[in-house]
């Protein structure tokens, strides 16, 4: 319900406290005008400010651009256009680092479905973590967080305990430990889920003969991607971080070694190249191998 306020205007004198019998209200008579009746409600209020507002919220109409520039000047900033494999240029300085050998791993099992990405399971193993802490010295050695370093993982479990080491070892603080839910998951491998390791080298044969084909799919959730399907994601992430960092040093773990090898062959050749070379790009990185990364004009 609407509240109403109610005025009351007359030109009548007011009344007299020294007459006894003076009338508080005015005479009426048919000379003094008739009193008005105000009636104001919210709606009618608030649509009164804001036409009485509108000229000073609006935007001024700037005729002489010149002339206003020397009164304000604002700090124009470098635009950046949408991230292309292979860059011109990176603005951060990068290492790539795969995480430690994982439980699953230590079976001799794939396992590659993101539902189970979180699992303990999914952990680094005893042998994992050793060389987890050999990786993290590697770093070190390099000098890879001297300066404003970030640590972005894959929420996999064993590349964000790989992550907690590495921030360990070289004195990085853990509000600069990142994760990243999907773009850094491991390389989905369709119907090899559950099968021996060595059967990987089945898939390698084939991405060696083009970056589109996929393993065979299955119906357990397991996503079955090509390199093609790498390619997008990790292009995606570098857009990510080229964008939110400039001359900073990112550490990108990721649990397997697609992820990082697609992305090293995407800085520095076009995946069409690769595809008519013949040549496999995933045999780059071994479990903690850690790289850096630069593109072709570094």
């Amino acid at each position: 319900m609407l509240a109403t306020t109610t005025f009351t205007a007359s030109n009548s004198n007011p009344p007299n406290p020294a007459h006894k019998n003076a009338s508080p209200y005015p005479p009426s008579s048919s000379n003094s005008r008739q009193a008005h009746i105000v009636s104001i409600n919210r709606r009618g209020l608030l649509a009164s400010l804001s036409i009485a507002l509108t000229p000073f919220l609006a935007s001024p109409q700037i005729k002489n651009l010149t002339h206003y520039a020397d009164f304000i000047s604002l700090p124009v900033s470098e635009a950046r256009g949408l991230f292309q494999m292979p860059p011109v240029r990176l603005t951060n300085r990068y290492f790539l680092v795969r995480a430690g050998e994982s439980e699953y791993e230590s079976l001799g099992i794939i396992n590659t479905n993101p539902v189970a990405k979180t699992s303990m399971d999914n952990g680094l193993s005893e042998k994992g973590k050793k060389q987890t802490v050999r990786a993290a010295l590697d770093l070190k050695s390099m000098g890879a967080c001297e300066g404003n370093c970030w640590i972005w993982p894959s929420i996999t479990q064993r590349a964000y305990q790989a992550a907690e080491i590495i921030a360990a070892v070289n004195g990085v603080n853990r509000s600069h430990i990142v994760p990243e839910y999907s773009f850094l998951d491991a390389r989905g491998l369709g119907a090899y889920e559950g099968k021996k390791l060595d059967s990987i080298s089945e898939v390698y044969a084939s991405d060696s003969l083009s970056p589109n084909i996929k393993p065979p799919p299955i119906d357990d959730g397991t996503p079955n991607e090509s390199v093609q399907d790498v390619f997008v994601r990790v292009t995606q992430l570098m857009s990510i971080l080229e964008t939110q960092y400039s001359e900073d040093t990112v550490v990108i773990v990721s649990p397997d070694s697609d992820n990082l090898s697609v992305l090293q062959a995407g800085i520095r050749i076009s995946l069409s190249g690769l595809a008519k070379s013949g040549s496999s790009m995933l045999v780059a990185y071994r479990h903690t191998n850690s790289r850096r990364l630069q593109s072709t004009s570094a």
